[in-house]
């Protein structure tokens, strides 16, 4: 069984019930995710042995964030304890033409303040075939950039498969940060996810004739998106996920994978959408490529799975992606009828 690890913050979720907006509010859901967590867990309801690494509080809700991990199976032996605050996001889900709302409260965060001495990284991926971390991560500042560099050094040592998904949060650091960090940090990576902005706002790599506020891509402009990552950083694999926004509450859904040795691109079938929960669409897409890679799946069958993983994803409320191997490809093979299972 392939061992994956993965690395970032996890964090508390507060979120309005059903769509109020935050200023209607009298109380709010609680619940934990966070890029990497998300991926994780996704990995372990696929029944693959799935670590999540990170540094939360020896207090209750440092527990509990731990907990709502093991639940689900996620390896949690690797999580440091200490600092005295877990990170919060705040969501306000949006619903036709109003937009979603996240507002960060994560600055002072156990993660955000640990240091090279709390990870003992050969013990971490001993045993290990691939780690996987986000751009979010590195985001949080130059220390926990460092372990992120730490952390892909030690994986490389021991042979393991690097993927990263770009993941550009403006509310975190700017464009010419991220720009330098992350092409520092990309010398590791073989396997390179992003969405239809992340590039452009990373490394200044734009696709032709897209506009994402009109719900128009160009598959022939993400090809030259991806070939050019490729050549930049000698990646494996570049996925880049493809999201016509055509409101909040309906996209249309697709993705591609493009080889670097062969220069050949794979395109899943498009899905269209309506959303209940898109928080954690991009995590469900890279946890189902993870599995795909790992198990074998040629490349037009890693991107048709991962790309039905996502799609489900959407209409599962909260971060985690609650599917099943079975319930993906089912998808992935063309039953999206949303016929009730008796």
């Amino acid at each position: 069984m392939a061992r994956i690890v993965t690395f970032g913050e996890l964090m508390i979720r507060l979120q309005p019930y059903d769509y109020e907006r935050f200023v209607q509010a009298s109380c709010l859901e609680f619940s934990f995710g966070g890029g990497e967590a998300n991926v994780a867990v996704s990995l372990a309801n696929y029944g693959l042995d799935a670590a999540f690494v990170t540094k939360l509080p020896a207090h209750a809700i440092g527990q509990c964030a731990v907990n709502s991990l093991r639940r689900y199976g996620v390896d949690t032996s690797g999580i440091v304890r200490g600092g005295s605050r877990v990170g919060i996001y705040f969501n306000e889900k949006g619903a036709s033409q109003r937009s979603s709302v996240c507002i960060y409260d994560r600055a002072h965060s156990a993660i955000a303040e640990a240091g090279s001495g709390d990870f003992d990284w050969d013990a971490i991926f001993e045993g290990a075939d691939w780690f996987h971390f986000t751009g979010i991560t590195p985001a949080l500042g130059p220390n926990v950039a460092d372990l992120c560099r730490a952390a892909c050094q030690a994986a490389k040592a021991r042979g393991a498969k690097i993927s990263c998904d770009l993941n550009y949060r403006g509310k975190l650091w700017s464009r010419e940060q991220a720009g330098a960090v992350m092409a520092d940090l990309c010398r590791y990576v073989d396997v390179c996810i992003a969405n239809e902005e992340d590039a452009k706002d990373v490394f200044g790599i734009e696709a032709e004739a897209t506009d994402i506020c009109a719900g128009e891509i160009s598959r022939e402009g993400y090809q030259s998106v991806a070939r050019q990552l490729a050549q930049r950083f000698g990646f494996e694999k570049v996925a880049i996920t493809l999201r016509e926004s055509r409101s909040a509450s309906d996209n249309g859904w697709s993705a591609m994978l493009y080889d670097g040795a062969s220069g050949q691109c794979s395109f899943s079938k498009q899905y269209q959408l309506h959303i209940v929960d898109r928080v954690g669409g991009g995590d469900s897409f890279a946890g189902g490529l993870i599995y795909a890679l790992v198990t074998g799946k040629t490349d037009r069958q890693a991107v048709e799975f991962a790309a039905a993983a996502s799609a489900l994803k959407h209409s599962v409320p909260g971060d985690y992606n609650m599917v099943s191997v079975a319930e993906v490809e089912k998808l992935a093979g063309g039953d999206g009828s949303g016929r009730i299972q008796r």
